[in-house]
């Protein structure tokens, strides 16, 4: 089985979050597990031949947009760890210096930039003779790739057997443009419709690559269940219902290779489940770096984010002066809203000797905190998956969580009397309910060592390897494959 994924982004090339991280590790677990895959991004200014062994190939890729003819040359990078990956060189679009648009505001043509990333990936099939089963689209992006395999190039008998998948990592965000955008699209008008292209009067990106793919999945069973209903759906709960059994939810793994105490090099010491104390030396450090009081009997807390609305950001920020009242101690690591970095750098301000923030995107110091820190705190509203909590359990931090999304699949409530679970929860998007699941885990941590030792080993036992991941990621192919005639012939 060969499979082409398309991503506006993938680490280490190019990362704003989860989706990178995702498009790095689970290419690598399908190759292991036997399938090609080639992975497609656009060439982002960073990406050159000096910082990646990056080389330029010999097809060049042409698309039509209402009659703007843009040319991109394609670069390759064979063997990341098995997978090709493959960047669409167009310096009008992507040779800026950031992904999607200024801290300020998004780019103005980005509808224009992802038609061309969706229209590239189609083009670069047919003019490189790379013959695909899958084309696995990421996020909205991407997602327009599915709706021309099946108009634009339905004819193409190089492409009638391919099949279209496409994976929500946040429903969120869906790409919607003003309606003008169509014939940029180069579809015809006869599919701004409800029943397709069509939301509320604009063009949605996303929404069209679920009506037109063969199988539709999202990042974990939880979300899949949240976004049919109208909390959570975002206005496309009606499509996604009508997905039936074509919509399944396939938990993000970890990349153990990476995300290892025992191996990983950034960290003050290596640890694991059959001995655990590395964790003390890795603590210290990391209360050095926040210029924290160096006291391994204090708990310290840790939060790994986006600093945003949807991360419950403000919901930890209504707790700060009742939680310290008490002992503990705070690490913030994430960039995001600039009104929560001026309220975390008050809060810093006033509680020196408690609380540490860091505004950046910083992978080494996230290493840091992961195993130096007691416990991770993840209150989002919603939450697709979630990758924070995973890494927190391998390291011995126990997460506290809000109840939704991937959070309720990956993390068990402590139950100290019967000696299970792996974290606490809550509910309610309220200070009041995080405030008493953090007040519940200080409560085991601080009376029941013994008891928060075996919480710790519970969690760093558990698997949530991409090589599980990617066994059910070959069967949602397999499905494709099978419905892609079905869906031929109900578009015809």
């Amino acid at each position: 089985m060969r499979v082409l994924m398309i991503t506006s982004e993938a680490s280490p090339y190019a990362q704003t979050g989860g989706l990178g991280e995702v498009l790095s590790a689970l290419p690598a677990a399908l190759v292991e597990s036997g399938i090609s895959v080639d992975v497609l991004m656009p060439k982002y200014r960073g990406i050159t031949p000096e910082k990646f062994d990056i080389e330029k190939t010999n097809t060049r890729i042409e698309v039509d947009l209402n009659a703007k003819k843009v040319s991109a040359d394609l670069w390759v990078l064979n063997h990341a760890r098995g997978a090709r990956y493959l960047f669409v060189e167009c310096d009008e679009y992507f040779d800026r210096e950031y992904l999607y648009g200024t801290p300020e505001s998004d780019y103005e043509d980005n509808s224009e930039r992802f038609v061309f990333l969706s229209r590239a990936a189609i083009e670069m099939a047919l003019q490189s003779g790379t013959k695909y089963d899958v084309f696995h689209s990421h996020d909205w992006q991407s997602s327009l790739s599915p709706v021309y395999l099946r108009t634009l190039y339905a004819g193409e008998t190089r492409l009638q057997e391919s099949a279209a998948v496409i994976t929500i990592h946040n429903l969120g965000y869906q790409g919607i443009f003003w309606h003008l955008d169509m014939p940029l699209v180069g579809v015809g008008w006869e599919f701004f419709t409800p029943k397709h292209m069509e939301f509320h009067g604009k063009l949605n990106f996303l929404k069209s690559g679920i009506v037109f793919a063969d199988e539709v999945n999202t990042v974990s069973p939880g979300y899949k269940n949240e976004i049919l209903t109208p909390e959570f759906g975002f206005g496309l709960e009606g499509i996604l219902q009508e997905k039936g059994d074509h919509l399944t939810g396939i938990i993000n793994g970890v990349d153990y290779k990476v995300w290892n105490p025992g191996t990983d090099s950034r960290i003050a010491a290596t640890y694991g489940p059959h001995d655990p104390s590395g964790k003390t030396a890795c603590k210290r450090e990391l209360q050095r770096i926040g210029r924290l009081p160096e006291k391994t009997g204090v708990p310290l807390l840790a939060m790994v984010s986006r600093l945003s609305n949807q991360k419950g950001i403000d919901i930890l920020a209504d707790t700060i002066h009742s939680l310290m009242k008490r002992s503990v101690q705070l690490f913030l690591l994430g960039t995001g809203e600039r009104r929560y970095e001026a309220a975390f750098r008050e809060l810093a301000d006033t509680y020196t000797d408690n609380i540490a923030v860091a505004f950046s995107y910083d992978d080494n110091l996230a290493h840091k905190i992961f195993a130096g820190s007691d416990m991770l705190l993840v209150p989002s509203r919603y939450e697709p998956c979630g990758l924070t909590q995973l890494y927190a359990l391998k390291y011995g931090t126990v997460p506290i969580v809000r109840m939704t999304g991937g959070l309720i699949d990956t993390v068990e409530e402590c139950d100290v009397e019967g000696d299970s679970g792996t974290g606490f929860r809550f509910r309610d998007p309220e200070p009041s309910s995080l405030e008493k699941a953090i007040l519940k885990a200080l409560a085991v941590y601080e009376e029941n060592p013994d008891a928060w030792r075996r919480l710790m080993l519970r969690g760093m036992q558990r698997d949530f390897s991409w090589q599980r991941s990617a066994k059910e990621y070959i069967r949602l192919y397999e499905r494709a494959i099978q419905n892609r005639s079905a869906f031929g012939k109900f578009m015809k």
